[in-house]
């Protein structure tokens, strides 16, 4: 294999009844008329594996690169289940999200053996003045009261909700009911899993089908944690003067740089993955533009970001 430097991959779009058509021209690819939900910018999950954009690991898969050398890839970090153990994406949400929730990892695999939970966290981008998001219950929602809720068709008011602001981080562990309201865009990182279980779909009627979308009532109650609570947006943790910590977990660590001066970033012996979501620079020699993410391998240690003009980058830590 050729030596390692920072990866970029090739974005996997996704389209979804629920998407608009911000994704393409933020990721600079041209528009399409389909609803485009989600770009999937790092990706191992089975179907939908990232491929190297630049570099001369053009075209090699994320998983052939850890089955290469894991080691130096993942350093401390170890593949879940032979795959790279987080998924990062963005969604751009013009109408609703499901009321959803994604099972813990002993679910997961009690079900399908070899499969992973879903613990993830969300960095609002943009967000209008009605957008909302839904995370948690509200005080005293009990399974019988959402269950009443639901055939009633009034779930929303079982949630939490309130309305974002660009820059929060909201942390959501598996278990948590959630849903993205309309008209937000954010990005998530999460573990690999595509593991979704619907609860209800705002009465929604898919026009490719001209049915409502199957939901997963049994097992999405059982995933469903009664005694978590409304969920609120993280307060930031400042480490330095142009970095704060959103989220550290046990899966991963989530900061936020920014900054307008050259900062080294990165470090030695632990997988790093850098998305950019305001701005523009240099990685070393890589140019790196609004969008992008650029993993760093382990074995390559600390790296030089210099931004043009101040730019804003989230660092994603695998434990």
């Amino acid at each position: 294999m050729s030596t390692l430097y920072p990866l970029k991959f090739e974005p996997l779009f996704k389209e979804n009844i629920w998407g608009g058509d911000r994704l393409r021209p933020f990721l600079r690819r041209d528009p399409v008329a389909a609803p485009t939900g989600e770009a999937w910018v790092v990706s191992d999950v089975d179907g939908s594996l990232s491929t190297v954009a630049n570099g001369p690991l053009v075209g090699t898969t994320l998983r052939a690169l850890l089955a290469a050398d894991a080691s130096a890839i993942l350093g401390t970090a170890k593949p879940v289940n032979g795959r790279f153990p987080l998924l990062l994406k963005f969604l751009d949400a013009r109408q609703e999200l499901s009321v959803q929730v994604h099972p813990t990892d002993e679910q997961a695999h009690a079900k399908t053996p070899g499969q992973n939970g879903k613990t993830e966290a969300w960095v609002v981008l943009n967000a209008e003045p009605d957008s909302k998001l839904y995370a948690g219950f509200r005080p005293g929602t009990t399974d019988t009261t959402f269950r009443e809720a639901m055939a009633a068709k009034t779930t929303p008011q079982t949630l939490h909700q309130f309305v974002p602001t660009p820059g929060d981080c909201v942390f959501l562990r598996a278990g948590t009911v959630h849903a993205i309201g309309a008209n937000l865009m954010l990005f998530e990182v999460q573990q690999t899993s595509d593991i979704t279980y619907r609860l209800y779909d705002w009465d929604r009627i898919d026009a490719k089908t001209g049915q409502p979308r199957d939901m997963h009532l049994d097992d999405g109650l059982a995933c469903s944690n009664f005694a978590m609570g409304p969920c609120d947006p993280v307060a930031p943790v400042r480490e330095m003067e142009v970095r704060e910590r959103l989220v550290s977990c046990e899966y991963f660590t989530l900061h936020r740089i920014t900054t307008a001066t050259p900062i080294r970033v990165g470090e030695h012996g632990m997988c790093k993955v850098l998305v950019c979501t305001h701005g523009s620079g240099t990685l070393g020699n890589e140019p790196i533009h609004e969008g992008d993410a650029v993993l760093l391998p382990a074995i390559l240690g600390e790296q030089l970001w210099t931004p043009h003009g101040t730019a804003t980058l989230l660092e994603c830590g695998i434990r």
